[in-house]
């Protein structure tokens, strides 16, 4: 400390400006004193003092700094790198893998970087260092991923609090686990700040998608077998099925069943790999007709889709309505298979489709079944002078069709434009456009179009 007494002495520090990396390192092994001093003119410069060590360390990394001193130490004694100290940087590096997006990768590197911190205190006086405005779930996952999944509460200086609670340095954080938990929620990720926070949540989130959609993919794989007459034990001999596994690029016979699953792969595809390799040792058999068959009676839909949509090739699989188009029956549609989420079914002329469409090998064939019977939301959009009653002559306008209203949002701007936003419940596109149609013809209406 005595070169801060030195500096001290020739200026003024700025109060609240002084910071100690020392007594509390970074969580990547930076330690250094800083302090802010007002210089001759007024003009604030901050000063940093550490040892020639620290010094390295802050320059060249942990990783070169533990390399310079394994090297320089190795004749007088056999050192090795803890674990604790390269800790941050192994963790960092898992990050890395997990991100397949370089910009996510660095501004989650600048954020554990830069982020000022707050320090609080395990129950026993352990310190932990989390971003600024962290709250008791950031705190859980500095302990384990574990703590943090299985999380339901928590007391912050032996109260209890919300687990969205904003922590102060110098608070004392306590979790309260259950084996009973779910897992954590979606919306954490919302509020959570640290990096390790983040990433652990997603993880369990990609974990348990993997294993519903292993589970669905070796179902629907299953079912395809049946269906030609053969079984499971027929077909998945070893050294046949890691043929179709480098055939289509998969690692394990569980990723093959996670991609059947989400949609990314139809099962026959694979199953017609198989029947090549089978017809090899089974010469006599017509393994052709059972090809034919898998790509033939594949349309026969012996229930309706719950969706109402027909994926080419795929049965039950997830279907989700894009929000940002509302397709409904009658609709132009495709396709895109989503990672873990099924295909997100979007109307042709949708404002994403563009972007969409730059990555082919997850559009995918779909169409409407006729047949299926059900409703649809529907956004619509009036424009028109305002005037007295226009709001209730739209909505009797609406209700007489019997359509359902799902919601209703008027604005007048300055020009006495109004704009009514109407969300309408309909079977298909026949009964929106009879309804638009009937919309127009009212007084002052001079456009209804639906949103895109």
């Amino acid at each position: 400390m005595q070169h801060f007494g030195v500096v001290h002495d020739l200026y003024n520090p700025m109060p609240g400006r002084f910071k100690d990396y020392i007594a509390v390192p970074k969580p990547n092994m930076y330690q250094s004193i800083h302090t802010t001093l007002i210089g001759p003119n007024g003009t604030p410069f901050e000063v940093q003092v550490r040892t020639w060590d620290m010094h390295r360390i802050a320059e060249f990394g942990i990783a070169a700094h533990w390399a310079y001193k394994e090297a320089n130490k190795e004749k007088k004694s056999n050192v090795k790198v803890t674990e604790d100290k390269l800790a941050w940087l192994r963790e960092t590096l898992e990050w890395q893998k997990e991100m397949q997006d370089p910009n996510e990768f660095l501004k989650t590197l600048k954020t554990e970087l830069f982020e000022d911190e707050v320090y609080v205190f395990t129950p026993r006086g352990e310190i932990k260092v989390l971003p600024r405005d962290a709250i008791p779930i950031d705190f859980a996952y500095s302990i384990h991923a574990e703590v943090g999944h299985k999380m339901v509460g928590c007391k912050i200086n032996s109260k209890m609090m919300p687990i969205l609670t904003k922590l102060k340095s110098g608070d004392i954080v306590e979790v309260i686990t259950s084996d009973n938990a779910k897992g954590p929620s979606r919306d954490w990720l919302k509020f959570v700040k640290s990096s390790s926070a983040k990433t652990k949540i997603q993880q369990w989130f990609k974990k348990a998608e993997r294993e519903d959609n292993i589970i669905r993919g070796k179902e629907i794989l299953d079912k395809e077998i049946k269906r030609i007459g053969m079984t499971h034990s027929d077909l998945f001999k070893p050294e046949w099925v890691n043929i179709a596994l480098e055939r289509y690029h998969y690692l394990t016979v569980d990723d093959m069943f996670a991609s059947i699953g989400f949609g990314a792969i139809a099962a026959r595809k694979i199953i017609t790999k198989l029947l090549e390799e089978y017809k090899k040792e089974h010469e006599e058999e017509t393994i052709e007709a059972k090809i034919q068959e898998l790509y033939t009676t594949k349309t026969t839909i012996k229930k309706p889709p719950k969706s109402g949509v027909i994926v080419k090739g795929i049965d039950n699989c997830l279907v989700k309505f894009s929000k940002c188009c509302n397709p409904v029956p009658g609709d132009d549609i495709i396709g895109y298979i989503t990672k873990g989420r099924g295909v997100s079914i979007h109307r042709t002329d949708c404002t994403n489709m563009q972007e969409l469409l730059q990555d082919e090998n997850r559009i995918i064939d779909v169409t409407w079944y006729h047949e299926k019977a059900g409703t649809y939301n529907v956004d619509i959009e009036v424009h028109s002078n305002d005037r007295t009653g226009l709001l209730s002559d739209v909505v009797k306008e609406i209700t007489s069709q019997k359509i359902n209203i799902m919601g209703v949002n008027t604005k007048t701007n300055k020009e006495r434009i109004a704009t009514i936003e109407v969300t309408l419940e309909v079977e298909n596109i026949e009964q929106l456009n009879k309804v638009v149609k009937a919309i127009r013809k009212l007084d002052s209406v001079y456009e209804v179009r639906r949103k895109k």
